[in-house]
């Protein structure tokens, strides 16, 4: 009777398990991901075009389309950030001339 219960147990954790995972299929498309809280995810590959340009509002917004995100800012190199990362944010990281040096999201 114990074999029969663990597995059954057995049985029913994998079962369990199995119904959690998702396929790995990768989109052909750059299309923003959107997530279940119904933001979008960034994509920081599609703003690289403004490295070594000089940061400026029309820039900025024009990266943060480009990239799907929801939020995006530029950090100087002694600006103070927040440490939570957020996959809806793009930030724009520059040297001390405002010229871009780094693109992420978080």
């Amino acid at each position: 009777m114990p074999w029969k219960l663990a597995s059954l147990g057995t049985l029913l954790a994998v079962a369990m398990l199995a119904g959690c995972s998702t396929p790995s299929t990768e989109s052909a498309t750059k299309d923003p991901v959107v997530t279940d809280t119904g933001h979008s995810r960034c994509d920081s590959e599609a703003a690289q075009f403004t490295i070594g340009k000089k940061a400026s509002p029309e820039l900025l917004e024009q990266a943060r389309t480009r990239a799907g995100a929801q939020n995006a800012r530029i950090l100087k190199p002694d600006d103070m950030v927040t440490m939570e990362y957020r996959s809806d944010r793009l930030n724009l990281n520059t040297d001390d001339n405002l010229v871009i040096t780094r693109v992420n999201c978080g």
